[in-house]
Parts: C-alpha cells; structure tokens; sequence
C-alpha cells in the first residue's frame, strides 16, 4: 500500500467561498417503464454480470448434467428401429433388431475414440464448430454450426415427445387412460415451461439436473437385469400385442416372406439403421462442455465421456434383447412404448411391481424432458458464439434480464414449437429429422481431426490417423443413408434447409465483413470548437465512422463540454475500446468508461444524463451513434440508439440526438473507390475533420489544471502509518470536507486525462448515499481500479471542480461476488 499527498493553495487565497463542496449524486430517481415492470414481475429481479455462473464440475456431476441427453435417447432408440422394419420383415425384425443394435454399438465406440482425441487437443473449447474453425476456417465451420443448430431444435422436439409417450403410457398402462389425442399440446407446453425456466436463468449446473440420469440409470438398469434374469431362467413373458388395436393400434406387420436381399428389405433395414442411429445424439455434449470440467479437463473429460457411451451401449442392448425375446409391438400412437411394456412385463402386476412401474416411467418422462432441456442452454451458447464470429446477427451475443442469452433461448422455442405442430409431436416423424444434423457434426469433427494429425509428425499418428479416418467415412455413410432412405419421411426438410442455411450465414458474415471496412475507413481528429451553450454526450461503443461523424456533429453544436463515454457491459471490448481510442486522434476527447453491472443500456443512459444535469446545470445532449437506418441492414444490427432515445426523451433538461451513418452508401462508396483507385472520401474525410483549430476545453482537469487556482484539493497529510484497516468505514454522506475519511464502496466510472496532457486518472467511488472522485495524480492506469471494482480508501477530503475529492488515497481493493480476496497498493 502506498500513499501520495498534493497540497494546494488555501481557499482564501483563491478567492474561493469557504463552502463545503457538494457530493456526487448516488442515484437520480426515474419511474421504471411499465414493460420493465412486468418483466421484472414474471422474471424476477434482474441479476448482475458478477453472478455469472463458473463452477467447475467433477465427473459424475458431469455425467448426469452433459451426458443426460445422450443416456436419455436409449428410451426410443430400439423402439424406433422396430418401427421401420416390423412394416417389411414382420416378427422377424425382432430378430433383425440384434444386428442392427451391434453396428450402432460399434458405429458409437468408433466415434467414443474420435471424441477422446477431440478432447485430448481441445481442452478449452471443443465441439465439431470448434474443430472444423480452427482446421478449416470460419466458413467451412458454418457447415458444422447449422448442423449443430438444426440438432438443437430437433432435440427439443424429439426429447420433449418421447417423454410426453412416457407420460401416457404411465396412465394408459397403470390407470387405463389414454390421452394420445393431448400428447401433442401437453408437449407445447413442457416447451414453454422450459423456456419461461431458462429465462429466468436455470443453470444446468449442480446435482439438481445430475439426479434424473442417475434416477434413469438406476431404474432402468435394474429393470433390464432382472429382465435378463427372468430371460435365462426361461421366465420372460411375451407381449403378446401383435394384434393390439387399442391406443390406436400396433405398427402394421409386414409379410414373413419377404426377401432379405430385395431391394425394399435393405431399404428397410437401412431406415432402421437410421432411426436406431438416434441413440447416439447428445454424444457431442461433453466435447462441446469440456471447460468446465475440474483439472485435469481433458482425462474428466475422456473419462465421462467413455462412461456415458458405456451406459447408453448397455441400455440400447439390453432394450434390444428383450424386445426381441418378448416381441413388445411399438403402437403407432407413440404409447405405450416397447420400454415401458417392458418394465410391465418385467415387474408384473403386483402393488409392488406397479409402484415401480410408476418410479421407472415417472424417470423415464424427467430424464427425457430434461434431455431436452440441455438445448436450451447449448443453442443459445451456439448463437452467441457464431455471432460473435459475425456469422449470425449480433442481438445473439447479449445476455438478458437474467444473465441467459434470451434471445438464442426465444428463436430456439419459436423453431422447436413450430416443427413439434408441423410433425403433430409424432416422435417416429421427428426421428426422421434428427441424424443427418448429428452425423453431419460428427463428419467436421472426424475430418478436422484427421487434418490436425495429418500436418503434424507426432506419435500414434497413424492409428489416430486410421481412427479419425474410419469415423468420418462411417459418418458420411449415415448421412447418406439418412438422406436417401429418410428423404420422403421428412429428412427433405433438413436437406433443403441445409445449405440454405449455410450459404445465409456465409453472406451475412460477408455484409458485416463489408460495413467493418467501411465503418474503419478515416480517424478525425477532436480538435472541435468551444461555445458556453451546452453538455454534450456522445455514446461510443466503438472507433469507427460513425462515432466520428456523431464529434463532427457535436462540434458544431458548440458545446461548452464534450465528453466521450462508454457504457461497459464487457470489460474485455472496454479495455480493447481504450487501447484503440487512445491510438487514434479522438484520444484529444477523452474517453470516460462507465460501468453498467446490470446491462441496461437504456436506462444507465437515463442516470448518466440526469446526473450531468444535476451537477453542472446546463442542458445536456446525449449523442447516439447510428450505423444504419436501411431495412435490411436494420435486420443486421440491434436498435440500441432508439432505445436509449426514448429512455431519455421524457427527462427534464435531456435530449437525445441520433447521428445515423448510412452504411450501404459508404459500402457503395468504398466499392467505387476502389475499383477506380480512387481515394477521395478518405481525404475528404481527414480534411473536414482537420478544419478546425479551435481546441474544445476537456470535460475533466489534467493534473496541471489540478495543481491550478481553478481546483481545491485540501492537502492531503501524510497517512502516518494509519492503514486503512484502522478506521471504520464510513458512507459518502457522512464526509466531512477537509476531514480524512475511510470510504467503501464501488467505482462507478473512470476517466483518464487527455493523451496530450499530463497523467491523471479520476475515478468515481460511490455508495447509496452519495458520490466521491478520486484523483491519482501521475498514473494513466492503475491495476484493479476499474468500472465495476469494490474498493476501500482512505484520505483527506478536499475539492475539484466544486466536488468533493480524494488525491491519491490509500487504497485497498475488496473483493467481487464470487472472488476470494482482494489485491492492496
């Protein structure tokens, strides 16, 4: 800890009246929107960025947070095979189910030992999007994004069906209720519940969301071993529901004579490949998760992960096998399902047997569900990453009232409710959806993994090679076979979309690589002229074109006080923001960073304006960069400016301007400039930015202004081996002028003094009852001292710019939610 002093002349001296200076305001009370009030009531209190979640998860919670989407689909996935080809081999598919089951099994170890190797090399970020950007680039990655995309959807649909099937035969088969004509509306509305939870911020984190898998495994593996039990004891009953027609009847039979090596017999065998392929989904998770393993990340990860292939392998076998020596018949309705038969027929019809039939199903239906769930936070993540690649629109990157990427969690329910309607919430229909998205992922995985190897002299590389190989090649089979054979089932509609899909996010990508360039085209310089009339506020999120027309417009505005500020809601692009603006000549206005803990942009504009009017009295114009004002660019970018305008319209004193900057003109432009060599609009731009001579006087002192007649700091003795540990803290409103203090609380903004004056940060300490400035004479930055830090200072209370002030105080910093202590200087 260290401690400076600066002493200035008396107030007599100055001429300056002996009045206490004022405090900063804490808070400026404004009326809270009438739509903020009623998505505060429905999501609750909104919580801050500090509360995000960064728990790190041991391997069995793991497994039943990440692997619960994959140990889920073991429910469906032997049924769905029997469904495709009960119709062409009759009884005797119960047969063919067996060898089916083994390819299946052996296609999964394949791909367990392709993942491994994933997770060996990326242990920060993995997942095929992932691999396939960093081996192929960002555009041959968008091949692997809406294939992820599309298995997120379907899995919502498929996952949330087949619990609903559970649900019912639950009550068909224990209380002989059939509601197979509501499955589909019960259905619509577990999505909407899932949505409105993940709104509000459910984490898929703890031993909450573990407990249904291991519920699942429990159960259904007891189930299946007694079931192999009774089968080597010669005590399996059968079915007997061949020619059921209740719950709207079995799955038709074909003809026993069919031939195996017809075309229509292989055909079929192929769907049932397909279908039965189902059962490897959600196999990604762990890949896609692995940072937030416990160390050592890659073994917990290639740990859990062989786990995971290990149970689902299990289940499907042992679902397959007593399907086929109990002959259980999938009902085209989806209910009773060949697994909850089963469990039927295994525990028989004693209160005992029934009462674990309920226990088995009620699983069954919340594994299944939450299974489902886990899309609503991998899609949303999806988004925000692709769009932070500025591959899908921005609005994806931001996080809502409840720290969830709401509007990934918004388009994710709207796509999912309209394909469960459109399929009826028939699951046999939907299955039909869901591999080729799945597989086609496991293709840009395999592939970059074979790249990755290939470049590399390493060892093993040959098997990794091999490996790698055979897994790619096996998985472009299975998309094929999908494609083909599942086309006029609803498989068209994902090979349509498909590459529609990835061509839309390759031309977005293009649109915005195209106004980046344009918008970076000239810097301005900020000498701007200086007339006593008003403050102005100019928004800055970022260096470009736009901002600098918004300080030319400001310019001729006159403005007594120009001041730049940035809203943080990301300290990264803030610190990024700070190091560009300070390059560029904009730095002569100085950019002032403000926190926003809450991310409310619009009403952390609100407070800022109505504080400024509060303290300096004059009629204050926050200016608001805008990049376009077209249609379809306006689809492109979010509408923050109008927002933050209208937030501010109705303040006393405030007004908000909006300083458009048409885009597509300047893309035109650039376009023409260069095809012709031409390079008129940057010096056109540079030379109206130069015009002006007429420096504006900054918005803050520099350190020579401090040292100055116009600024009062009481001279600060020394700390005499007090440390700030020794006084008790006090608030804001208790400071006495002249007096030392020892304050808590958090920096509000900071400010660094012009880059062609002498150093000087400023920053702003508040609590709820009022605020302070603290000046470090001699510093541009001082490490911890930032918007948004917790801080306890001590120091002599004096004055600048008729407020109170602290220079150079001792400091400690204190720890944030979620930090185990705090740094001191």
């Amino acid at each position: 800890m260290s401690t400076s002093t600066t002493g200035t002349a008396p107030a007599a001296a100055t001429g300056k009246s002996d009045q206490p200076p004022a405090r900063s305001a804490a808070a400026v009370e404004i009326p809270e929107s009438l739509g903020y009030r009623a998505k505060r009531a429905v999501l609750g209190k909104p919580l801050v960025t500090e509360a995000l979640n960064t728990e790190r998860l041991s391997k069995k919670t793991a497994l039943g947070i990440m692997g619960i989407d994959m140990i889920s689909s073991s429910a469906y996935g032997s049924e769905q095979m029997l469904t495709q080809l009960l119709p062409y081999f009759g009884t005797l598919a119960f047969m063919l189910i067996m060898p089916i089951t083994g390819v299946i099994l052996a296609l999964a170890f394949l791909l367990l030992l392709c993942y491994r190797d994933v997770l060996s090399v990326y242990t920060k970020a993995g997942g095929s999007y992932v691999v396939a950007r960093e081996q192929f680039g960002p555009k041959i990655a968008q091949i692997a994004a809406v294939a992820l995309l599309i298995d997120y959807i379907v899995t919502v649909a498929v996952q949330v069906s087949s619990g609903t099937d559970a649900i019912a035969s639950l009550l068909a088969l224990s209380f002989n209720i059939d509601i197979t004509s509501a499955t589909l509306w019960i259905s619509v509305g577990v999505i909407l519940l899932m949505a409105f939870g993940n709104l509000r911020g459910v984490r898929e984190a703890g031993r909450v969301f573990a407990t249904p898998a291991y519920i699942y495994l429990l159960l259904v593996g007891a189930t299946l071993l007694v079931g192999l039990g009774e089968l080597a004891t010669g005590n399996l009953p059968h079915a007997n529901n061949l020619h059921d027609t209740s719950y709207g009847g079995v799955v038709d039979l074909g003809s026993h004579t069919q031939f195996l090596l017809s075309f229509a017999a292989v055909s079929a065998m192929l769907r049932g490949f397909a279908n039965g392929g189902s059962s490897l989904t959600g196999l990604e998770a762990i890949s896609n998760g692995v940072s937030v393993f416990k160390k050592p990340v890659a073994k917990n990860a290639r740990t859990t992960l062989t786990y995971t292939v290990a149970a689902l392998g299990t289940l499907v076998l042992g679902v397959s096998i007593l399907a086929w020596q109990a002959q259980t018949m999938p009902y085209t309705g989806g209910s009773p399902t060949v697994l909850a038969q089963l469990t039927h027929l295994i525990w028989g019809h004693s209160g005992f047997g029934n009462a674990l039939f309920i226990l088995v199903q009620i699983a069954t239906a919340l594994i299944l569900y939450t299974g489902g769930n886990t899309s609503f936070s991998g899609f949303p993540f999806l988004t925000s990453f692709v769009a932070g690649d500025s591959f899908l629109p921005r609005q994806f990157t931001h996080r809502g009232h409840r720290l969830a990427y709401s509007n990934g969690i918004i388009v994710l329910t709207a796509l999912s409710l309209l394909l469960i309607i459109a399929m009826d919430g028939n699951l046999t229909r939907l299955v039909a959806l869901y591999a080729i998205g799945v597989f086609t992922g496991f293709v840009m995985a395999s592939a970059g993994m074979f790249k990755y190897h290939y470049t590399r002299a390493e060892e093993r590389r040959t098997v990794k090679l091999v490996i790698n190989g055979t897994a790619c090649v096996a998985s472009v089979l299975v998309v094929c076979v999908f494609a083909v054979f599942k086309f006029t089932e609803g498989a068209w509609i994902v090979v349509v979309i498909f590459p529609i899909g990835v061509f839309a996010l390759i031309k977005l990508n293009e649109r915005y690589r195209r106004e980046e360039a344009a918008l970076e085209g000239v810097p301005a310089s900020a000498n701007l002229p200086t007339l006593a009339r008003s403050t102005v506020l100019v928004l800055v999120d970022s260096v470009d074109l736009a901002v600098i027309k918004a300080l030319r417009y400001a310019r001729s505005l006159r403005p007594v006080d120009l001041r730049a500020v940035h809203l943080m809601i990301d300290s990264t692009h803030a610190e990024h923001l700070r190091k560009r603006w300070d390059a560029s000549t904009a730095a002569d206005v100085p950019l002032e960073v403000i926190e926003v803990p809450d991310r409310r942009l619009r009403r952390a504009a609100a407070e800022l304006a109505a504080r400024t009017h509060a303290e300096t009295g004059t009629e204050v114009t926050l200016m608001l960069p805008r990049r376009a004002f077209h249609v379809t660019s306006r689809l492109l970018h979010d509408h923050t400016a109008d927002k933050i305008a209208g937030a501010v319209s109705r303040l006393p004193h405030v007004a908000a301007m909006i300083v458009p900057f048409d885009v597509v003109e300047a893309i035109e432009e650039m376009q023409g400039a260069t095809a012709s060599g031409a390079t008129r609009g940057a010096g056109a731009d540079t030379a109206e930015a130069n015009a002006s001579t007429r420096p504006l006087r900054p918005a803050r002192r520099t350190k020579k202004m401090l040292l100055g007649t116009e600024c009062l700091i009481e001279e600060d003795q020394p700390a005499g081996g007090v440390s700030t540990e020794a006084r008790a803290p006090i608030t804001v409103r208790e400071v006495r002028w002249r007096n030392r203090a020892t304050l808590e609380g958090r920096i509000r903004s900071v400010y660094v003094g012009p880059a062609s004056g002498s150093p000087a940060l400023e920053a702003e300490l508040y609590d709820e009852t009022g605020g302070i400035t603290l000046v470090f004479l001699g510093r541009r930055s001082i490490a911890g001292i930032e918007p948004g830090a917790r801080v306890r200072v001590e120091g002599m209370v004096g004055e600048t710019e008729g407020y109170l002030a602290m220079t150079n105080p001792t400091y400690r910093l204190l720890p944030r939610e979620g930090d185990e202590g705090g740094d001191e200087d």
